[in-house]
């Protein structure tokens, strides 16, 4: 016979062991829900609808209507039309996350070791401009880079840019934006890492003969790699699909595929083109992602 504890009146007998071990695993999942219904409602509904959108007949416009004609041909023709903004896309976003490592690797790395007392002031200073709209800080670059700007005058006046020579509406002008609207994505993660690196390896390597770069390459690095991994990734992804700098600070020339996204779905109302084009985004983009994880991975040691 099973004796149950005394309880006090009106209150019900304890669960037995079984029941809340079963609540237990069945809490994170619980707690989980919201978020995943958050996704679904706001990133799977419209993903499926923009995958449809993809598929419909390229020939209907918004007055006639769009029919659905499982149109896969949407894709290969929209890459031969288009292919120069996709390499030109991924070219800035390249050449503009060399440009972010090059500046956000050392001011990271001053940061997170050699700041001291004035280390929350300089991450302040990293994070205070994403506090302004992205757009205004793009229109503050072009009045920075106009014909008649100070920074123009001056490179002319060196002779390091020509008479006729401009910054504005350039590839330049475009990584160069690209460049400072992403960089905090960059230098945050890469921070995180660095400032929990301990010193006393450096003094270690120091102790068996290596040089700063040898001690950069063998512990330095190595020990980044986290943060260099998620850092270049915020970077990048955002970047390639970037259009506000191509732009505000470049002409058609410059153009890269989010412009052509944009116009697709705003200007022109093209909205399989459109839908074709973010799906080939977003498959390029996976692609560099994973090869990239393949490649380098957090765990390597160099």
């Amino acid at each position: 016979m099973t004796l149950l504890a005394p309880t006090r009146a009106g209150h019900p007998p304890p669960a037995p062991p079984a029941a809340r071990s079963g609540r237990r695993r069945l809490l994170p999942y619980l707690l989980l829900l919201p978020g995943a219904a958050w996704l679904l409602i706001f990133f799977g509904v419209p993903l499926v609808q923009l995958a449809a959108a993809s598929l419909y007949d390229p020939s209907g416009s918004l007055s006639t209507g769009y029919a659905m004609t499982w149109a896969v041909s949407n894709y290969p023709d929209v890459l031969q039309a288009y292919w120069p903004q996709f390499l030109r896309s991924f070219g800035y976003a390249g050449l503009a996350l060399v440009l972010a490592l090059l500046l956000g690797y050392p001011l990271a790395y001053a940061i997170a070791q050699k700041a001291g007392r004035w280390k929350n002031l300089l991450l302040v200073c990293v994070v205070a401009p994403m506090f302004t709209s992205f757009l205004v800080r793009t229109l503050a670059w072009k009045t920075i880079l106009s014909d008649n700007g100070a920074l123009v005058g001056l490179l002319r006046d060196v002779h390091l840019l020509a008479p006729d020579g401009r910054l504005l509406a350039t590839p330049f002008a475009v990584v160069l934006g690209l460049t400072y609207n992403f960089l905090p994505f960059l230098v945050l993660p890469l921070y995180a890492s660095l400032e929990r690196l301990d010193p006393r390896l450096l003094e270690a390597a120091t102790d068996l003969y290596a040089s700063p770069v040898q001690a950069f390459r063998r512990v330095t690095l190595p020990l980044s790699m986290p943060g260099l991994v998620a850092g270049t990734l915020l970077f990048f992804i955002p970047a390639s699909g970037d259009y506000i700098n191509a732009e505000l600070l470049g002409t058609p020339n410059e153009y890269m595929i989010g412009n052509v996204i944009d116009s697709a779905f705003l200007v022109r109302l093209d909205y399989p083109q459109g839908a074709a084009l973010s799906f080939l985004l977003m498959a390029a983009i996976l692609a560099v992602v994973f090869g990239y994880l393949r490649r380098a991975g957090t765990e390597e040691v160099l």
